[in-house]
């Protein structure tokens, strides 16, 4: 097959959902992880007798939310473990690779913690697309994880019926580094590093309404790696710590806020948003996982206007870290910020917990 050839397949349309718009529903996740053992509840042979964990602890499970596993190797420092794959958000191979990518590696470093390698998983429909499009796809995912110092060290390949691309990734923190997303505190201001509306953009893309001037925004800002973590995780006065991904914002606010026993005020004016939004909401263009994610926690939230559901519920892939500070700390934080190369304001608060969840002005 020639490269103009597989330039012109366009992965989106072989594939039901897109990017993390592909994430369960928070509601119907909720069903399935009900009733689930907890760590605590392992039998004592797997969490202790093993020579192998004799010294080890999990640390953080499947029993909290948050981005990744993370077990303490006993020295002072921890391993992290994260999984994240999905079906194509771009109809380009290698960004698709690229934008999976960075969104797997994300995780470790919404932990405050630094990659070490990863390990490709593969679904390919080898009945519909040439593997010459699926080594575009790794291409894409070796040049991310070049740019996050790591290599891309194997991986599992499987004949599915839609293209699936993602990465399991392994990395450390040290354990007074360790950032999780629900042990943020009463004042903290909250901080985003990338713009919402990504998954509009994505949608206009698909529905044929978005401008060549728009083409390449979500794309470039999907592969950006958030390894502002790393240095996050340094910071003692940031006390919550995750990244924005199919949940919206507003879903992810509400795991870090609930999980803390809080709640969240947010200005809406000010929470970080791709300028050109307007116009493609004015065409009805939103991701059906919006809603989804609107009737999942929507009772957790005060009264919004229409322009706020669909841009705080957006699904984001690869979206920005979502950060919270200490309100002493913030003039410190933004001239570190700064100096990373983030302009960054704060939008909102927590406060102590009131009836709704996450209330917005």
């Amino acid at each position: 097959m020639t490269s103009s050839e597989t330039q012109a397949i366009k992965l989106t349309q072989y594939s039901h959902g897109a990017g993390c718009g592909c994430k369960i529903s928070p509601k119907i996740l909720d069903k399935i992880l009900h009733g689930r053992t907890s760590n605590a509840d392992l039998p004592a042979q797997v969490n202790q007798s093993s020579d192998l964990l004799t010294h080890h602890s999990l640390i953080v499970g499947n029993d909290s939310r948050d981005d990744a596993a993370v077990m303490d190797i006993g020295n002072g420092e921890a391993i992290i473990s994260t999984t994240d794959f999905f079906m194509p958000i771009v109809d380009d191979a290698y960004d698709f690779g690229r934008i999976a990518s960075a969104n797997a590696i994300s995780d470790v470093y919404a932990m405050g913690g630094e990659p070490m390698m990863a390990i490709a998983i593969l679904g390919w429909p080898l009945d519909k697309l040439p593997p010459e499009v699926a080594g575009q796809v790794l291409e894409g995912s070796r040049a991310i994880c070049r740019e996050a110092g790591i290599p891309l060290a194997g991986g599992h390949s499987i004949d599915s019926p839609e293209p699936i691309f993602g990465l399991a990734v392994t990395g450390r923190v040290r354990l007074d580094h360790l950032k999780q997303n629900n042990t943020a505190t009463q004042g903290c201001r909250l901080y985003l590093t990338k713009p919402l509306g990504v998954g509009i953009l994505t949608t206009a893309q698909k529905k044929g309404l978005l401008k060549p001037e728009h083409t390449d925004i979500a794309p470039r800002q999907m592969a950006q790696l958030n390894s502002f973590g790393a240095l996050l995780g340094k910071l003692p006065y940031v006390k919550a710590l995750t990244d924005v991904t199919g949940f919206g914002l507003l879903g992810h606010l509400i795991e870090m806020a609930e999980g803390s026993n809080l709640s969240a005020i947010v200005e809406f004016e000010t929470v970080p948003k791709l300028p050109m939004l307007d116009e493609y909401l004015a065409q009805k263009s939103f991701p059906g996982g919006t809603m989804r994610n609107l009737d999942s926690y929507g009772h957790k939230v005060a009264e919004l206007t229409d322009v706020q559901r669909y841009v705080l519920a957006d699904p984001q892939t690869s979206g920005g870290l979502l950060i919270a500070v200490t309100p002493d700390s913030t003039e410190e934080f933004e001239r570190v910020a700064t100096e990373s190369g983030f302009h960054l304001k704060s939008f909102g608060e927590l406060v102590p917990r009131r009836e709704k969840v996450v209330y917005v002005n």
